[in-house]
């Protein structure tokens, strides 16, 4: 992948009714942002989506933006629309580091959980690996191997600690930068990757993912945008909102107040 040939973004109002999430919203995240948006005047960072080519889209990134406007009454939202078998998106997972709670107390109700095998150090097929701050390792494996009933069986495990530790993403998987970082932390929770095809199966099933779990890293990402809000309000039909998204961005490619990153970035105000 040559990061410097990334194209321009594809910047489109859609229906909100249109996105079809593949995960859950993240109640500590939802709820704060959508304070900020109910009175913010300009939207900043598009949700990233994939194009089903039949009127409808896949939500790869930007869920809690989705659901709070969705709340807040928007019947449209600014999206980027990716290619997901372009070179420029990438399928990862985000890491959970568990905070402020007890390690015993987790595997406690981890095991008695329903549907699932804890066994200690690593297994095939693990739907989660559990790394403990003593060093402990564990894997999580599943009663079915049906993707649908795999995604409820990784909600059910990630409601026992999502409920009860404060808990932070990370891209980390070295265990003794993670015990570095978040002194207060107890685990680390490992994911394995998913497919494409299993994001979008996922969201056409309504068989949700537990909240930041996926991970798309995208070339090419629209950030810090402030597209006006009054315009995304404005009770206009959806080919008008799009006229005046384009000759927005026009006026900005004309200014020259777009800018290209082709480096990897730390964003330390997110």
């Amino acid at each position: 992948m040559n990061p410097l040939s990334a194209p321009s973004p594809d910047l489109r109002i859609l229906s909100i009714e249109a996105i079809l999430p593949h995960e859950k919203s993240d109640a500590q995240r939802s709820g704060p942002l959508m304070r900020r948006l109910k009175n913010a005047e300009h939207f900043t960072n598009p949700p990233i989506v994939a194009d089903l080519a039949d009127g409808r889209y896949v939500l790869m990134d930007g869920s809690n933006r989705h659901l709070s406007m969705r709340l807040l009454g928007f019947k449209h939202i600014l999206a980027q629309v990716q290619d997901y078998g372009s070179d420029f998106v990438q399928l990862d997972t985000w890491r959970h580091v568990l905070a402020d709670w007890d390690a015993r107390q987790l595997m406690r109700e981890l095991d008695a959980l329903t549907g699932i095998r804890i066994h200690p150090g690593e297994a095939a097929g693990a739907i989660a690996q559990i790394h403990l701050r003593d060093g402990q390792l564990y894997s999580v494996q599943a009663h079915s191997e049906d993707l649908l009933q795999r995604n409820m069986t990784l909600s059910r495990l990630v409601d026992v600690y999502h409920r009860s530790a404060t808990l932070y993403r990370s891209a980390l998987d070295d265990t003794a930068q993670i015990w570095s970082l978040f002194p207060s932390g107890i685990a680390l929770i490992v994911f394995p990757v998913f497919l494409p095809e299993h994001i979008i199966e996922a969201a056409l099933h309504c068989a949700y993912l537990p909240p930041g779990i996926s991970r798309h890293i995208v070339q090419g990402r629209a950030l810090n945008m402030d597209y006006p809000m009054a315009r995304l309000r404005a009770d206009l039909p959806l080919e008008t909102k799009n006229e005046q998204l384009q000759a927005w961005l026009r006026e900005r490619y004309a200014a020259r107040s777009i800018r290209y990153y082709a480096e990897s970035t730390f964003q330390f105000a997110e």
